[in-house]
């Protein structure tokens, strides 16, 4: 069954309360303003303004006459708009799809979360408190439509009905309460239709004709009868597995556990569909009101419980708790097919088994450095369709493997390049023939054996990509190096260039 929650906050664009017991000094009135017609009025209030009898819209003059002490900032939209997506995502761990409502309010789906908490009062209330203790005026709606949760909200004082009382919850509260136009609420007192209830036993063609359809769309809306689909601000992934604590724990040994029972609840889940997965998000909310979130990702696909735990372990020693978690969430925002495999009936240590478990090995390598390292500090090297070895090589993610990976040179490269080459000078037999000795930082080394030359011409396009005869050369004591000369005798550019790329082996 649906379950939606609309949370209101009366206060929320002039910032949160002193919390009780913070000062004696009773708090001073404090509202934000902004310009309409050229009158300055007041945009929002705080609950000292509202005490004072201050109201959003009133002229600023009558209200410093009302309010003598009062305070007043210009109001930013933009400013408070950020704070409250950013409250948005605190109440993830109530619920899994939140949303902002207006400038001032939320949408919760709390379908199917209620038990995680004792229940929709005890989550209700739980709500309440957390934002009560950081200084926030609230009200909870809780109902079976949005349409339902907003009116309870904000004009019954809160609540919760269930799916089959929000008639009788809506009856008695004003229009105002089904959202509609201000002009439109108006035009319905004035002949009498001051409450919600007053439009049920109406029929309903000549209401729409004099009223307009608004009027049946929001009433329908507000019970059940008319679709209102509502996008959450982060869309929840489809695999996801959450928990909440009787008390908070500051402790990493069960913060570990709970992970456990969630990685066997989300792994038995994925191996329903045949699925496996690529990227993991622990998301652990604090008392404080703050969250702590590690994502991992992994080579491979996969739904080992035990093997994704440890890729968190390294994270959760060194856990910073506050003052204790209260819930967590896990989530596999990217998953693959993971077909199962054939488990061998022939010998374990068989070519083709080690093969598997060296691939395997290696996956699991690469998932632990990326997770410990960052994933900008491991790479994949791949060919690039490039003449030059400078641009022949890219840098790509360990994680997918390349599909157009392409085939590396096959005659023998250095596994070391400089980057730029280093300057030798170089002396040859003849021109155009491989050198004979060169020196490179400040020695002089003898070349014993030379191979080459391996002609590499610069793309036509590019004017700074001359060509480069390579040579693969070894000296004396057995070492060997990858030179290149740059340019041609008797070329108008002058004299060529002597250059150390690589080093072999």
């Amino acid at each position: 069954m649906k379950r939606i929650v609309s949370l209101w906050l009366p206060h929320w664009r002039t910032g949160p309360s002193p919390p009780p017991g913070a000062s004696d000094a009773r708090p001073e009135p404090f509202a934000l303003t902004e310009t309409a017609a050229g009158v300055e009025r007041l945009a929002a209030v705080s609950s000292a303004a509202a005490a004072a009898g201050l109201v959003p819209g009133m002229a600023l003059a009558d209200a410093r006459a009302r309010a003598p002490g009062l305070t007043v900032r210009p109001d930013d939209p933009p400013a408070a708009a950020r704070r409250l997506e950013a409250l948005s995502d605190w109440a993830q761990r109530f619920a899994p799809w939140t949303a902002p409502c207006g400038a001032d309010g939320l949408w919760l789906d709390i379908s199917g979360c209620g038990h995680l908490f004792g229940g929709e009062a005890a989550l209700a209330a739980r709500l309440s408190t957390s934002l009560e203790r950081r200084g926030h005026d609230c009200r909870v709606g809780v109902a079976a439509t949005p349409g339902a949760a907003w009116a309870l909200a904000r004009f019954a004082g809160g609540g919760a009905v269930a799916a089959n009382g929000a008639r009788a919850a809506l009856a008695p509260l004003p229009t105002a309460a089904l959202r509609l136009a201000p002009e439109t609420a108006d035009a319905l007192a004035r002949v009498g239709l001051r409450r919600i209830g007053d439009l049920y036993p109406l029929p309903r063609a000549p209401l729409a004709r004099r009223f307009g359809r608004a009027v049946l769309d929001s009433l329908d809306r507000a019970l059940g009868r008319r679709a209102e689909p509502i996008a959450p601000r982060r869309p929840p992934p489809r695999y996801r597995a959450q928990s909440g604590f009787v008390e908070p724990v500051a402790d990493a040994a069960p913060v570990a556990a709970a992970l456990d029972a969630l990685l066997d609840r989300l792994c038995a889940d994925l191996a329903r569909d045949g699925l496996g997965a690529r990227r993991l998000t622990l998301r652990l909310f604090r008392v404080d009101g703050d969250e702590r979130t590690r994502a991992v990702g992994a080579a491979r696909a996969r739904r080992d419980a035990r093997g994704l735990a440890a890729l968190f372990a390294e994270w959760l020693d060194g856990l910073d708790a506050g003052l204790g978690i209260e819930a967590m969430r896990l989530e596999a925002p990217r998953t693959e097919p993971l077909t199962p495999r054939q488990t061998r009936l022939h010998r374990l240590d068989a070519p083709d088994a080690a093969e598997d478990r060296d691939a395997a090995g290696l996956a699991a390598l690469v998932d632990r450095l990326v997770n410990r390292l960052g994933a900008g500090c491991v790479a994949r090297l791949a060919p690039r369709d490039a003449h030059h070895p400078d641009r022949a090589v890219r840098r790509l993610p360990p994680w997918p493997e390349p599909r157009d990976a392409g085939a590396w040179p096959a005659l023998p490269r250095p596994l070391r390049l400089f980057s730029p080459p280093h300057p030798v000078e170089a002396a040859a037999a003849v021109p155009d023939g491989p050198p004979i000795t060169f020196r490179w930082r400040g020695r002089a080394i003898r070349v014993a054996r030379a191979d080459g030359p391996e002609r590499i011409a610069g793309e036509w396009w590019r004017e700074d990509a001359p060509t480069r005869d390579y040579y693969r050369v070894e000296d004396v004591a057995g070492a060997r190096y990858w030179l290149y000369r740059e340019g041609f005798y008797g070329s108008a550019g002058g004299a060529p260039r002597w250059r150390l790329h690589g080093l072999f082996g």
